[in-house]
């Protein structure tokens, strides 16, 4: 794959090559080692949330979000030092079972586990009504909440990750849901693989749906991922009804659905986090190419999650030639102008508070896809530079991802029994 010259946009090394999660890495093969509704009141702030999503049963709930306290009762925060893993991975209990023992005596304290995955295949089983009617669920993970279970007794926040727009199985299912060409087919990505409209109520109604039975299974947050439009160059070629997107923009899209997804799920006790592009940090161009302003979801969200990958950079961001082999250097500047962005948000008049805690996924995985000489092997030393330059940059939180699932946990800084001090 080339890499685009610095004075090249971003947006378009986007569209050009369709930039994944973590481009190719995310193609690896995965190792085979292998409740009572509350009563509405009168306080200000107080609001009703219409269909919020609908419970086993198959009624449909109705929430109540207080407005003026984002910390609703019943939700602990956690500072999350986190690890990925894949639903394939999870149903594994032997497999899983040696990574977490390999990270026992670091700081890891999270999983982040696939619930509905990249094909849009719901990881275990579930009966909600959508998911049932399009026979979604492919249970890698038999009995979900006794695994959850057996998370928690390990001391472990358990993340349930929900890939939002990049749906093929319920494009397939619901192409009336889905993107069109102008010939009426659906339209697919260089992998074949179709995408979900991100204007359309019904699919925020699902993806609420699988939210609230993340609630149910015993997760603790949700966290959504490929929250964003596709990318690649031929999407330009989708033809949208004017009468679902009713004059909106792609940021107007996903902000909205940021805001409806965290309404409805918050006020069940659930932490609401998503992952986006750490490029869009500071760049309007790459934000409205993919539909994500950062500092305008962070006002509606507990948790943001910039891919603050230094593979996903540029030759010449920040000044780095190589941003891949200077994983200190590049993580720190993204931090910071993580930092920049959301202080200047904050600061302006008349504009909602900035809500969300800044919460970076790293890079554990070699990003060999990227031209000779402007890559390395990633191994324990990049990982602990990376948590470094968090640390550094006065943030706590972080995740580790590799798509395969293999970890270099001696790069994670050793836990620290409580009442010491930090080394």
């Amino acid at each position: 794959m080339k890499r685009w010259i610095f004075a090249v946009s971003l947006a378009g090394f986007l569209i050009l090559t369709g930039c994944s999660r973590s481009a190719n890495e995310e193609s690896l093969p995965v190792s085979e080692t292998p409740e009572t509704e509350p009563e509405q009141g009168g306080t200000s702030g107080i609001k009703v949330i219409e269909g919020a999503g609908a419970n086993r049963d198959r009624t449909v709930s109705i929430r109540i979000v207080d407005e003026d306290n984002p910390a609703l009762p019943g939700r602990v925060p956690t500072k999350v030092r986190g690890i990925y893993i894949s639903g394939m991975m999870a149903g594994s209990t032997d497999a899983l079972m040696r990574i977490l023992d390999s990270a026992a005596g670091t700081e890891i304290n999270t999983v982040v586990i696939d619930l509905k995955d990249d094909e849009g295949r719901i990881t275990c089983q579930l009966d909600t009504p959508v998911a049932a009617e399009i026979g979604a669920s492919r249970p890698y993970i038999k009995d979900m909440e006794d695994l959850i279970s057996s998370l928690k007794e390990r001391g472990l926040y358990v993340i349930a990750r929900v890939v939002a727009f990049r749906d093929p199985y319920l494009a397939e299912k619901k192409p009336e849901w889905s993107l069109h060409l102008a010939d009426g087919s659906l339209y697919r990505d260089r992998l074949g693989m179709a995408w979900v409209d991100p204007y359309r109520r019904e699919v925020w109604d699902y993806l609420v749906e699988v939210g609230t039975a993340a609630k149910e299974l015993g997760f603790d947050e949700v966290q959504f991922d490929y929250i964003r439009f596709c990318t690649e160059g031929s999407v330009q070629e989708v033809v949208y009804d004017k009468d679902v997107t009713k004059g909106r923009s792609k940021t107007d899209a996903i902000t909205e659905f940021v805001k409806y997804a965290y309404e409805n799920l918050a006020s069940q006790g659930l932490f609401v986090s998503a992952d986006v592009f750490g490029t869009i940090i500071g760049s309007d161009i790459d934000a409205r190419t993919v539909g994500q302003i950062y500092t305008d979801m962070a006002k509606h969200l507990d948790y943001i999650c910039p891919m603050i990958y230094p593979s996903h950079y540029n030759d010449g961001n920040f000044g780095i030639e190589h941003p891949d082999l200077k994983p200190y250097e590049t993580v720190y500047a993204a931090l910071l102008q993580s930092r920049s962005e959301l202080e200047r948000a904050a600061g302006e008049a008349n504009k909602e508070s900035v809500r969300a805690t800044v919460r970076p996924w790293l890079q554990d995985f070699t990003a060999s896809y990227l031209d000779e000489g402007s890559y390395m092997p990633y191994g324990a030393k990049e990982v602990a530079e990376q948590i470094r330059a968090v640390t550094d940059a006065g943030y706590d939180e972080w995740m580790l991802w590799s798509a395969a699932n293999r970890y270099h946990f001696d790069g994670v800084p050793k836990a620290v029994d409580e009442g010491q001090e930090h080394e």
